[in-house]
């Protein structure tokens, strides 16, 4: 994969782009949706099709956007429930600092490093700016 050359990956490299149980982009249509040969479910990113992006995304010099899509592709496995659970433990005044440390643990059992270091840096911000939820 040559990043800048493949962009975008739908247009230039639609190979490398399918649904989690695998559907190759060409036979994601409105047609098969409602044929039932595609479900709603697997109208999301992939992990491999995010660092794909993450790849695109590093070659043009735009780090910080390669480092959200390398998150994003850790996320994409998990349950949209926690993933919401964790977005909302980030907002202020919404989660103690244990609370953070055990989402940030979970996080790294479920091979998810870049996110738990996400939530430890998080926490130690909210933490500085006095934004953690006091339970006192």
């Amino acid at each position: 994969m040559e990043p800048l050359r493949d962009y975008p990956l739908g247009e230039r490299r639609p190979e490398l782009v399918t649904t989690p149980a695998g559907t190759p982009l060409a036979e994601v249509t409105l047609e098969a949706l409602r044929a039932g040969r595609v479900s709603p479910g697997e109208l999301t990113a992939t992990p491999q099709t995010l660092l794909h992006q993450a790849a695109v995304a590093r070659a043009a010099n735009r780090a910080q956007l390669a480092e959200n899509l390398e998150r994003a592709a850790e996320l994409a496995t998990l349950p949209d429930d926690e993933v919401l659970a964790v977005y909302t433990a980030l907002r202020p005044r919404r989660a103690t600092l244990p609370e953070l440390e055990t989402i940030a643990q979970h996080l790294a059992d479920v091979a998810a490093p870049r996110c738990a270091a996400f939530v430890r840096e998080a926490a130690a911000v909210l933490a500085e700016r006095g934004l953690l939820r006091s339970d006192a």
